[in-house]
């Protein structure tokens, strides 16, 4: 199949590059480093095991594009309003739209934008920077779940678990509402006290008033997806997200590093929109509501 990749950054170079090492057709959209890729390729410094490719199908117009089968979407979310432009180009009839992206709720609003598309949520699990041109640090981590929104052809949903697989990165299907809150009873406590508390995932857990309030934030985002009914979700799990962390690499998250280098936080689907949600349905979050207080008010400062 066909790939296109939207948001060429850490997420979207990662497992573009992976898709491409392993003889996919994959287009890359770029604009602040594309002059630096074209002529010199793309890298990957992985713990896997580091790539480099040579040649790299790389565009500045998402108009030069080609049609794709299956478009992966990186973007950070408060780029989507830029999708309306950019997807159409790269849409035949059959097209199926991968949002790799953080938060609840994107897959509702991107429908709306685009009502005949299918919608698959890609949800990754990495720890992954890219901090100059044409350049992936892949950390440690990198399985991505997939959770068919409104995902038609399963046979084609299937293609792209096993591209991603022959691609050496390991995939599964997992129901969609699911999938989405499983990601955010990691992404929720840590992207926000990482910029809260201006520290890495290693230190918020290594002194014990903060990890428990990092497991009190999980049991918050848990209850919250039970009240809507999402199966498989336990307390066991913020037990095993917390161990998983405890191994992982040092590690700023995607809103520390946005903050850090003066960008926009994605604190609509991470935090409000959730938020709302659960408070609709009669559950409320009160210390991630305080969280996310915290986060507007040192994004406005």
């Amino acid at each position: 199949m066909r790939y296109g990749i939207i948001g060429v950054g850490a997420i979207g170079g990662f497992y573009g590059s992976k898709l491409a090492y392993s003889g996919q057709e994959v287009h890359f959209l770029l604009h602040s480093d594309y002059q630096f890729v074209k002529e010199h390729g793309m890298q990957v410094d992985s713990c896997d095991g580091s790539f480099h490719l040579d040649h790299v199908n790389v565009y500045q117009n998402v108009e030069d594009m080609p049609k794709c089968d299956v478009v992966l979407v990186g973007l950070k979310t408060t780029n989507n309003h830029l999708l309306a432009k950019l997807l159409p180009p790269l849409l035949h009839e059959h097209t199926i739209v991968v949002l790799i992206q953080n938060g609840i709720g994107v897959e509702a609003d991107v429908q709306q934008m685009f009502p005949k598309t299918q919608l698959v949520a890609g949800l990754a699990f990495i720890c992954s920077a890219k901090t100059e041109p044409g350049r992936v640090n892949h950390q440690c981590y990198g399985s991505i779940n997939l959770g068919n929104y409104s995902c038609k052809d399963e046979a084609r949903f299937q293609q792209i678990l096993n591209d991603f697989t022959n691609a050496g990165v390991q995939a599964a299907s997992v129901p969609y509402e699911e999938a989405r809150w499983k990601k955010a009873v990691w992404n929720m406590p840590f992207n926000g006290m990482t910029v809260a508390l201006d520290t890495q995932t290693d230190l918020l857990l290594k002194n014990p008033d903060t990890r428990q309030l990092i497991r009190d934030l999980m049991m918050e985002v848990i209850g919250a997806a039970q009240h809507l009914g999402v199966t498989g979700l336990t307390e066991a799990f913020a037990d095993k997200m917390i161990e998983t962390t405890d191994v992982m690499t040092p590690y700023s998250p995607s809103m520390k590093l946005d903050y850090d280098f003066h960008r926009p936080m994605e604190i609509h689907y991470l935090y409000s929109r959730p938020i709302e949600i659960a408070r609709a349905a009669g559950y409320r979050m009160p210390k991630l509501e305080m969280l996310e207080a915290e986060l507007r008010f040192k994004e406005q400062a």
